[in-house]
């Protein structure tokens, strides 16, 4: 059973300020990307679609998705590396300018705020999360990394948009135990951090989740296309899993507490949160929230704490 039509459009329940919300207009984002045209097909119900199985095809709607909405021109990845659903992430920097506005009075009104420095933990090949926010909202970003080979794909996508240049400088961190020491400098100031943080707690359990999810798209016991889909392993799992991940982030926020005023980071499962709420109450923070995130079947939640008033 081919499963692929149900993923036409993105999910329900985005942030009213999400462009994403609704049917993809695939007539808009082939116009955009002309490449998208090879990977559009009928659904079984004449709805356009593509194979979200099929990495080149995910590729392509995400070039189209990036230059149709956020003028992004040139936007490439690694083989092998985590191609991110542009809804969701884009719902996460939503709810962080909101938070950051404390509640703007109306929420469909985006709210520029181009004073905003964001620190983005793990910012990947795909830098995303600062494409997103430097077009939505006029943020800079310092986005941290511990792959080089990701850190040289992100820099290609930053230089090779002129609009993001000015707005986003990109980071090594040196040591992978590490979440803020060694990236962040003395006289650095950002008014968040934010993180998705590895999910799952060994490969094994990686490569489990990556089959799980081509089972789901595809509807085939064993995809073959399992190699191609998902992720190099520091995207994908940690010792301790997110709990762990997280639990190093709140042991060092306290360090950084002056330098950064919004703690926040992804949780996957919500599981993950009694431990995470316990490790906070031990430190503890000025202000907790939990903000939940809905994207149609799909829940997640941000975690998001802060020290000053």
């Amino acid at each position: 059973m081919n499963r692929t039509s149900a993923n036409a459009r993105p999910a329900a329940g985005l942030h009213p300020r999400n462009p994403h919300a609704g049917r993809y207009d695939f007539a808009a984002l082939v116009q955009a990307v002309p490449a998208l045209t090879g990977f559009v097909h009928s659904s079984p119900r004449g709805e356009p679609t593509i194979d979200f199985a099929n990495p080149a095809a995910v590729l392509a709607l995400n070039q189209a998705l990036l230059r149709l909405h956020y003028g992004i021109k040139f936007w490439a990845l690694p083989r092998g590396y985590l191609c991110p659903p542009i809804p969701g992430r884009a719902d996460y920097l939503h709810h962080l300018a909101d938070l950051l506005a404390e509640a703007a009075p109306e929420p469909s009104a985006a709210p520029p705020q181009p004073g905003v420095s964001i620190l983005d933990v793990g910012v990947g090949a795909s830098v995303v999360y600062p494409i997103i926010g430097v077009a939505s909202y006029g943020w800079r970003f310092v986005g941290t990394d511990i792959d080089p080979v990701a850190l040289e794909a992100a820099r290609r996508i930053v230089v090779g948009n002129r609009t993001l240049g000015p707005r986003i400088e990109l980071r090594r961190q040196p040591d992978p135990q590490q979440i803020f020491r060694g990236v962040v400098r003395p006289g650095d100031s950002f008014a968040a951090c934010i993180c998705n943080p590895p999910f799952h707690t060994s490969a094994a359990a990686a490569a489990a989740g990556t089959l799980r999810k081509l089972r789901n798209l595809t509807g085939e016991r064993t995809p073959e296309r399992v190699l191609n889909f998902g992720g190099q392993s520091h995207e994908l799992w940690c010792a301790g899993g997110e709990v762990g991940f997280v639990l190093r982030m709140i042991a060092e926020s306290v360090q950084f507490r002056t330098q950064c005023r919004w703690f926040t980071t992804l949780v996957s499962k919500r599981e993950s949160l009694p431990p995470l709420r316990r490790a906070l109450a031990r430190v503890p923070p000025a202000d907790v929230r939990t903000i939940e995130l809905t994207q149609g079947q799909k829940k997640s939640r941000i975690l998001a704490w802060r020290f000053g008033t």
